[in-house]
């Protein structure tokens, strides 16, 4: 139990580094504000497919995702899963909603004059419905099913925040702030559900999401790493202000923004898909209590 109180400190950390980083300062605007000003690039190429992806995160998908999360845990006869996989969607959705309108304001550093009027973005509330739905999803689907739909989701979730940073609706930190806040709530998930376990849960190694989980891995860190170099390499041009700098460095960190974004999706996902067999275990109910949780802590 105590990794996955970890983790879920892990995410409040970084989530509290993104806002004093990209929110407080000047360099951490300029940033998002840079990947805003070559967004042009996203628009250009990718136009149909990220405004689909947009307008495809409504009220009505909110609530028919929910219904199909609650579906197929309680068709499995998990009921405790179907309660904490929808607290996943609603609890990151509202945590969002209470963060970006009652709780974070962003300082006005003159760097984006044109958007300082709108006040704060973060975090995104489109990203984060997107990366709970994804979570939701993996961890009420059958072993068999949970790494290709863990894969797809992370795709989905990625495709959802680019698109919003292509769109101007949402900087990088807004995005990446989503992620941490489904991936939090998805360890506070995690852990409630271990601690609610019965005697008879028996952890299956067989059913680790092996293949998939080292697909999200390596997916994640390759482009995370890489968005960062790209950032980094803008960051240390960062000498004048942004109106004044050449398309080509606003297209740079455009495209570092978009790979840190499609990275932190996978990352995301991979810690989910890495401990989703410990924390949704079979129960079956005609072995011994005492071997179970022999075979659990084994497991763990």
């Amino acid at each position: 139990m105590a990794w996955l109180a970890g983790l879920g400190l892990v995410n409040v950390v970084l989530f509290v580094l993104v806002v004093e980083v990209f929110v407080g300062t000047i360099r951490g605007q300029m940033l998002d504000t840079i990947a805003l000003e070559g967004n042009s690039f996203g628009r250009r190429t990718a136009a149909e497919t990220l405004n689909a992806a947009l307008q495809a995160i409504s009220v009505v998908s909110v609530a028919l995702i929910l219904v199909t999360i609650a579906v197929v845990a309680v068709a499995r006869r998990r009921y405790t899963l179907a309660v904490m996989s929808t607290a996943v969607v609603v609890g990151s959705c509202l945590t969002t909603l209470l963060l970006h309108y009652h709780v974070l304001t962003r300082p006005v550093l003159g760097v984006d004059p044109e958007r300082d009027l709108a006040g704060n973005s973060l975090p995104s509330g489109h990203a984060t419905a997107a990366a709970a739905f994804a979570i939701g999803l993996t961890l009420v689907l059958p072993p068999r099913a949970r790494g290709a739909a863990g894969l797809l989701g992370a795709g989905y979730a990625a495709v959802v925040g680019v698109a919003t940073l292509s769109s101007g609706w949402h900087r990088p930190s807004d995005v990446i702030a989503s992620y941490l806040i489904a991936g939090g709530w998805a360890a506070f998930a995690g852990l409630v559900l271990v601690i609610g376990q019965k005697p008879t849960a028996v952890v299956n190694r067989r059913e680790r999401a092996e293949w998939s989980q080292a697909g999200a891995t390596a997916l994640g860190s390759f482009l995370t790493v890489l968005g960062i170099a790209v950032l980094a390499f803008v960051a240390q041009r960062m000498s004048e202000p942004v109106a004044a700098m050449g398309e080509d460095l606003l297209r740079l960190g455009y495209l570092g923004s978009a790979m840190v974004i499609g990275g932190g999706a996978y990352l995301m996902m991979a810690t989910v898909l890495f401990s989703v067999h410990r924390v949704v275990p079979h129960s079956p109910g005609g072995q011994r209590p005492e071997s179970a949780v022999a075979s659990a802590a084994a497991g763990r």
